[in-house]
């Protein structure tokens, strides 16, 4: 499995200002602007941290989900969540020659936690010999800062904060991510169950 992130979160989506009053930097100067590009980088490590730890995609954007074998023919997960469209479903040959799967033989289920695609027949397609499956898709609470729920928002505040007060720390002290972000997180992550003979 392959997961590839295939658009990117553009910088008008990032809370800069926002960030600043956060941190509560000085403002009114000439300089003001001088920070920006490290204070969007601050806010891009959180939102990857966060995205990481709980499987969500803050703010949407493209991904493709590349398989070269079905673990279950009988539906895909995909690994990332909210998902707002699936927007290609391509068998790929060897030869990297791509074969689009019509829409009418699988759909798409929006869930929560596990958004995932099923066959509406038997069985998902047959992926070729020496091929993958791929799945485009566009995941994520929407595409602007207010999309997102208050306490990730929140939580990616105070991890950038966290990582912008250590920035020149390069040892890892004990409990790397801060307990407030941790808390507000936690609702969030997914749930793994695993049962043998379930």
């Amino acid at each position: 499995m392959r997961l590839i992130e295939t658009g990117a979160v553009p910088e008008a989506a990032l809370p800069i200002e926002g960030f600043r009053a956060h941190l509560r930097l000085g403002t009114g100067f000439a300089e003001d602007g001088l920070q920006d590009a490290g204070l969007a980088g601050f806010l891009r490590a959180a939102i990857a941290a966060i995205e990481a730890r709980t499987g969500k995609v803050l703010l949407a954007r493209g991904f493709a989900l590349e398989l070269a074998r079905w673990r279950d023919a009988g539906h895909v997960a995909l690994p990332v969540a909210p998902l707002r469209a699936v927007t290609g479903f391509d068998m790929v040959d060897a030869q990297g020659v791509a074969v689009p799967v019509p829409s009418g033989r699988w759909r798409a289920l929006h869930d929560d936690a596990r958004p995932r695609l099923e066959p509406l027949s038997a069985a998902l397609p047959e992926i070729p010999s020496g091929g993958v499956a791929r799945i485009a898709f566009e995941a994520g609470f929407g595409p602007g800062w207010a999309d997102m729920p208050a306490d990730l928002a929140q939580a990616v505040m105070m991890l950038a904060a966290h990582y912008h007060e250590y920035r020149h720390d390069t040892g890892l002290g004990p409990g790397c991510m801060p307990f407030g972000v941790t808390a507000l997180t936690e609702r969030f992550r997914a749930l793994r169950l695993s049962g043998r003979g379930a």
